[in-house]
C-alpha cells in the first residue's frame, strides 16, 4: 500500500533537513515523499538538495498560502494514502508508515489518526505537551475538535469525492476539510492512541491569542457552511480539557 507524504515548507532552513530525514528512515516500502516549497530565499531548497535525494517531487514557486501549497502536493501524489508532514515536524519512530499502511490495510479503513507530541525547538527531548485525539468524534465537531492533523491519513478517494483543501481559511483549513468528510458519520476510521508525530512549538495556529481568535472564527464558518450547529459557548469549552494536556505530557 503506497503512502504519499506531503510536506509544504517556505523558509524552513532550519528544520526541513529533521523532517526529510524523518520521512527517509521510515521503513515502509512503497513512501512517496513531495515538497512542495513556496519560493524560500534562506537556503531551504540548499537543504533540501543536500538531504532530500528520496524525494519524489519538489516544486518550488510562490503559491496563495498553505492550502493552496498541500493542493499542489495531493494532485501531484500517486499514493493510496495521503498524509501531511510539514517542514517543523518529524515522525516518531521510523516504523509509522509501516503501522500506517498495515492497520489501514487490514481495516479496510478510510481514515487513521493518532497522537502529537509537542516540544521545545531548544530541546527537542523532552515533551511539553501531548495532542489527545482520543476526544474526537464527528458529533464533536460542533465543540471544534479535530484529529491531529499532521497524525491524519486519508485514502486517495477522499480527496477525489469531497474535494481538496479550501484555499478561502488560513488557518483552519484543516479543520474545514475535516468538517466535510467527517460529518455524515459515514467513514469507516481508526484511531491509533499513539504519539505518530513530534511536533515544534510556535506554529502559526498555536502562537498567540489573536491567531486562536481567528481560528476559532474560521471554524465557526466552517460549521456554518457545512451545516454543523455550534456557537462560541461550544468552541471555548473545549479549552479547560486542552490545558489539561500540559499536565499530562
Amino acid at each position: 500500500m503506497k503512502i504519499s507524504i506531503i510536506t509544504v515548507c517556505f523558509n524552513a532552513a532550519d528544520t526541513i533537513t529533521a523532517t526529510l530525514r524523518s520521512v527517509a528512515a521510515q521503513t515502509h516500502q512503497e513512501a512517496e515523499h513531495i515538497v512542495v516549497d513556496g519560493g524560500s530565499t534562506d537556503g531551504t531548497l540548499e537543504h533540501i538538495a543536500k538531504h532530500g535525494k528520496h524525494v519524489a517531487h519538489l516544486v518550488s514557486e510562490p503559491d496563495k498560502g498553505i492550502y493552496d501549497a498541500m493542493n499542489k502536493g495531493i494532485r501531484l501524489a500517486s499514493g493510496d494514502i495521503i498524509g501531511i508532514l510539514n517542514a517543523d515536524d518529524i515522525y516518531a519512530d521510523d516504523a509509522v508508515l509501516t503501522r500506517v499502511a498495515n492497520v489501514m490495510a487490514d481495516g479496510g479503513f478510510d481514515a487513521l489518526y493518532g497522537d502529537v507530541e509537542f516540544f521545545a525547538p531548544d530541546n527537542p527531548k523532552k515533551a511539553t505537551r501531548r495532542y489527545n485525539s482520543r476526544r474526537f468524534s464527528p458529533a464533536k465537531l460542533a465543540w471544534g475538535w479535530m484529529p491531529a492533523h499532521p497524525t491524519l491519513f486519508l485514502r486517495r478517494e477522499l480527496f477525489e469525492r469531497y474535494g481538496l483543501y479550501r484555499t478561502d481559511f488560513r488557518i483552519s483549513g484543516d479543520y474545514e476539510l475535516i468538517a466535510r468528510i467527517f460529518k455524515e458519520g459515514k467513514l469507516k476510521y481508526r484511531y491509533l492512541p499513539e504519539v505518530l508525530v513530534r511536533m515544534r512549538t510556535g506554529g502559526v495556529s498555536t502562537s498567540g491569542w489573536r491567531n486562536t481568535l481567528l481560528l476559532n472564527r474560521e471554524v465557526l464558518r466552517a460549521c456554518s457552511e457545512n451545516g454543523i450547529k455550534t456557537n462560541w459557548f461550544k468552541l471555548l469549552s473545549k479549552y479547560p480539557l486542552k490545558a489539561l494536556e500540559f499536565l499530562r505530557k
